[in-house]
């Protein structure tokens, strides 16, 4: 398929890396939050579309996992969106509660502090108690 196609194209042919990855953001599509930024492979991505739930691949598990699946926080995907190359996706979704597994709506709850190089400041609250969440069974 020609770049003109990819880029302007209205066939979704999404781009996978030498690893089979696709970059996915979650994005909170009330809000506009980013929650989270993970990896699809072509099999998460096909589930996604056909449960309406993201799911992801971890690569540091080598294996798919639904987000929620262990917290019970999962993400209704409610449009996916493609960039301009087709290797990026935006995943736009409603959620019920945090997103990150230490407790915040956000994985993105620190920020670098102006005029510094490494100091970082919170600028978020936990939402929930991780450690309620992911009780060991």
């Amino acid at each position: 398929m020609d770049s003109k196609q990819v880029e302007e194209g209205l066939q979704f042919t999404p781009k996978f890396d030498a690893h089979g990855l696709i970059p996915a953001i979650a994005q909170d599509a009330e809000t506009g939050e980013i929650l989270m930024v993970a990896w699809m492979n072509r099999e998460a991505l096909d589930r996604t579309i056909e449960t309406g739930r993201a799911t992801y691949f971890s690569r540091s598990r080598g294996k798919l996992w639904l987000k929620g699946e262990q917290s019970g926080h999962f993400q209704a995907v409610k449009q996916i969106l493609v960039d301009c190359d087709q290797d990026c996706l935006i995943l736009k979704v409603v959620v019920s509660e945090g997103q990150c597994h230490v407790g915040y709506k956000s994985c993105f709850y620190r920020a670098l502090k102006p005029k510094t190089k490494t100091d970082l400041e919170q600028v978020a609250q936990k939402v929930y108690d991780p450690a309620a969440t992911y009780k060991k069974k």
